[in-house]
């Protein structure tokens, strides 16, 4: 019986370690192109609402200041900019989509819910957004792209430009946040391509040469609308393969434990037998029933 229970609760701590994994995370963090869309997910969002309006969505670049871009579902007009509010717009599902990405729209993105007497419920949820801008630079007869991520508070990625044909055609000089390339005008920008990581992350994008070439991902990927069609986002396959290994472990634990106290029952029964018969005596007990001993000459 008390291996029944030992086995039980081991069954418990798995799957809240199991559901803790799928469901404890409040924040995410994103890198998209420049001049690119992005929709922000809501994972915290009150089910049921009309047009989300217990949804609002906070923006800050720095960590000191602060502006509500969507107030109880709707645009916070006469906070944020005409410009700035004609690039946004909220989903079914309370999510942000924010349209022709600029380098000043990286930083932190936090959805907040409410409660219909306007208390807050529930922790915020929080995305961090980082935006990869390329510019060019022509003097006398070089050209210098450079591919810059602007992040929210500090750096956590790495830029370096890569080069498929002569190493020596090209000058790259990598900083932090910031790689630049040099090379002849007649050069194939199609041979370049800058590689983004997020190190915290792992997730990794390679992005053509130009203001408004595309971005490749060849890592991770964080939840977010802007997967590439058909193909299951890391954080769905993460939370299928978490579930689907529970019970797996969950047979393993239970099966070890269980020939564990089989062997353990089995070893102090046979020491019982031996120590005995050492003395002449082997035991017999009867289930509900006084034990009975018979010496043997």
């Amino acid at each position: 019986m008390v291996e029944f229970r030992r086995i039980n609760t081991t069954l418990v701590v798995i799957l809240l370690l199991q559901f803790t994994a799928v469901t404890g995370q409040t924040s995410l963090s994103l890198t998209v192109r420049a001049g690119h869309s992005v929709t922000l997910l809501c994972e915290n969002v009150i089910k049921h609402q009309d047009k989300c309006n217990s949804t609002a969505w906070i923006y800050s670049r720095d960590g000191r200041t602060a502006k509500e871009l969507i107030n109880l579902g709707q645009i916070s007009a006469h906070v944020i900019s005409k410009a700035e509010a004609d690039r946004l717009s909220v989903t079914e599902e309370c999510s942000l989509v924010v349209t022709n990405i600029t380098r000043e729209d990286a930083g932190r993105y936090i959805c907040r819910q409410y409660r219909s007497g306007g208390k807050q419920k529930g922790p915020d949820f929080q995305v961090l957004l980082s935006v990869i801008d390329m510019t060019q630079d022509k003097q006398n007869d070089n050209v210098t792209l450079f591919c810059a991520v602007s992040t929210y508070k500090e750096c956590n990625h790495t830029v370096k430009w890569l080069y498929e044909g002569n190493q020596n055609d090209v000058e790259i000089t990598p900083l932090a946040c910031l790689s630049g390339v040099r090379f002849a005008p007649h050069l194939d920008q199609k041979s370049l391509k800058c590689n983004v990581t997020d190190t915290k992350t792992g997730e990794t994008l390679l992005c053509d040469a130009g203001p408004q070439s595309s971005c490749q991902k060849t890592g991770s990927t964080p939840a977010g609308r802007n997967d590439p069609p058909g193909q299951v986002p890391d954080w769905l396959r993460f939370i299928i393969v978490s579930v689907g290994l529970a019970p797996l472990i969950i047979i393993v634990v239970t099966v070890t434990i269980w020939t564990r106290a089989k062997g353990n029952r089995a070893q102090t029964d046979d020491n019982a037998v031996h120590n005995d018969e050492d003395e002449g005596v082997v035991t017999y007990e009867n289930v509900g029933e006084p034990s009975a001993s018979i010496r043997l000459h």
